[in-house]
């Protein structure tokens, strides 16, 4: 199966024109807990119901998973859907949010886009073929000394329920890198190590609409992405990506 990069970007950029209308107009917009941790706002879900009709419009074909919707429809091949990863930074004003579209097709991922609305940057990806950064072809960077790399990270709302809150990793990664970096969006942060401007990211705890397409776009960039032992695959509840060059070094303070 096969589908059209264009089209799908036709699409994504639509909805990120409703996330900006919404964006603009933060003073009257109600931003909500789904609980204690996680942020949704009617952006979130105006978003998500653009995408979920608009995909299904053009692809009759695939269901739809969506953070705020839920899954429905054909789980077998499927959209994966973030409306607005970084919720709590649109909601403040910051730059630094994206919308998050990927296509699984049996388990793989297939095509994927990451779209910051506000910054007006369009990541995007087919398996195979490359990633591409407005149009122009990317790659993860040359840094090849952990020492000299900028890296990044995050941390979810609240995380004193967890034992592992990933405060000492980064403390331990911290001193022994020479820039540290915390965006807000886990799929702004993949489309980063891709397009060379970070050399290494990790996270835990996210959900896979969080990163899955951030993650094709990363390694169709040239990154590896493993869990924190190194073991090759998508692991949501333990994401590393790196440029490929310092993997070895940080999976030791991993």
């Amino acid at each position: 199966m096969s589908i059209s990069l264009a089209v799908l970007e036709d699409v994504v950029r639509e909805a990120g024109s409703i996330a900006l209308a919404y964006f603009k107009n933060l003073k009257n917009m109600e931003v909500n807990k789904k609980s204690p941790r996680d942020f949704v706002t009617a952006a979130d879900v105006a978003v998500e119901d653009f995408l979920k009709e608009a995909l299904a419009v053009k692809y009759p074909q695939f269901g739809f998973w969506g953070e705020e919707s839920g899954q429905s429809a054909n789980q077998t091949n499927r959209w994966i859907v973030d409306p607005i990863d970084g919720t709590h930074s649109f909601s403040r004003g910051q730059y630094f949010w994206s919308i998050s579209v990927a296509l699984e097709i049996d388990q793989e991922l297939i095509a994927g886009a990451v779209y910051a609305p506000a910054l007006n940057d369009y990541y995007c990806a087919e398996k195979g073929r490359g990633a591409w950064k407005n149009g122009f072809p990317i790659t993860v960077s040359s840094e090849t000394n952990l020492a000299d790399g900028m890296v990044a990270t995050g941390f979810a709302c609240l995380r004193s329920y967890l034992p592992d809150n990933n405060l000492d990793r980064f403390g331990r990664i911290a001193q022994n890198t020479t820039g540290q970096r915390r965006f807000g969006s886990a799929a702004m942060d993949l489309c980063l190590v891709a397009d060379g401007q970070v050399d290494a990211f990790w996270e835990q705890e996210l959900n896979l609409y969080d990163v899955a397409a951030g993650a094709l776009i990363a390694r169709e960039a040239g990154a590896t992405v493993t869990d924190f032992q190194g073991n090759e695959g998508l692991f949501p509840k333990q994401v590393l990506v790196t440029n490929g060059k310092i993997l070895s070094q940080i999976l030791p303070l991993m």
